[in-house]
């Protein structure tokens, strides 16, 4: 974590929340939380500093107070708060207090005890080892056809390989992929704002995506990305060889991703790995970890 940011001398424990709220956001540009995160933050704790009286510091703010405020969301505000909000609002007031604590501007953390809502959403769709290589010889298929398109199996073994977003594969350059040592070819995943510089990372590629990407070059001679089409051009690609593949689910950007980190998951790839492989801050790898060893039982009860 960064620490550029101190907290100003004048916010003190008898400061009230809504002059260190300016302060607080600072600090979370700084940290690199991404925009949605910072102003949800901003606006949770907002609500919070309209619930408590004008005139209370931050440093007489209690436990007791705190959990009468989520209950006023959940019940008596009259406003739908749905799990995942309640749950982002109580991580926001935590994270808020601890800063406050931590730095020593408040004496306790009166959020310390109040209780995390952990709420998962509903588990991915993955593909099973059968369906992921009908999927590969169908893509296969096209680079061996009368017409050869290495296309589709250079995009989609790509995405299975290394389980990169969607808007990642997006912006992959031609010098994103570093093919100078043949021995170990990688993709160098980049972002240009320097917030997000932390989901850089380096993913190794395998000989047969190489032979396939060099096919798709001389091809399609793309000049600057490696895929310029849409983001729906390519959603469609997909789906195409979803259908083709026989499959019943809809085969999507999101799936490769998630059935790349199971397959790494099952093969017993440090936990660790997975997560800077992903792209994933530590508290994102909590759901996510989660949600891949659930899955990783499921495939193991029905074996």
């Amino acid at each position: 974590m960064n620490e550029h940011f101190e907290i100003p001398p004048h916010i003190t424990a008898q400061t009230p929340i809504i002059p260190i709220i300016r302060a607080w956001e600072i600090y979370l540009q700084d940290q690199g939380k991404s925009p949605y995160t910072i102003k949800s933050f901003i606006s949770d704790l907002s609500l919070l500093a309209s619930y408590l009286p004008p005139d209370r510091a931050v440093g007489e703010v209690t436990t007791r107070e705190l959990n009468n405020f989520l209950s006023w969301l959940q019940y008596g505000r009259g406003v739908p708060c749905s799990p995942k909000s309640l749950a982002r609002r109580i991580t926001a007031i935590k994270a808020f207090f601890r800063w406050l604590y931590q730095n020593g501007r408040i004496a306790t953390d009166p959020a310390e005890k109040v209780i995390q809502y952990s709420v998962i959403s509903p588990l991915p769709q993955v593909l099973t080892l059968e369906e992921e290589q009908k999927i590969l010889e169908v893509a296969e298929s096209y680079r061996h056809a009368r017409k050869p398109d290495a296309r589709p199996f250079t995009l989609v073994s790509l995405l299975l390989q290394t389980g990169i977003k969607k808007g990642e594969c997006l912006n992959i350059h031609l010098n994103h992929i570093d093919t100078s040592n043949p021995e170990a070819p990688f993709l160098f995943v980049r972002y240009s704002h320097p917030r997000n510089r932390y989901k850089e990372r380096k993913l190794s590629l395998t000989p047969s995506w190489i032979e396939a990407y060099h096919e798709y070059l001389e091809q399609y001679q793309p000049r600057e990305t490696l895929f310029p089409w849409s983001a729906r051009r390519l959603e469609y690609l997909l789906e195409d060889l979803g259908e083709e593949a026989g499959l019943t689910k809809h085969l999507s950007f999101d799936m490769c991703r998630w059935t790349c980190a199971l397959r790494d998951w099952l093969s017993g790839m440090d936990r660790e790995q997975i997560r800077q492989k992903l792209g994933v801050s530590k508290i994102q790898w909590r759901e996510i970890g989660m949600k891949l060893q659930r899955l990783a039982n499921e495939v193991t009860q029905q074996q």
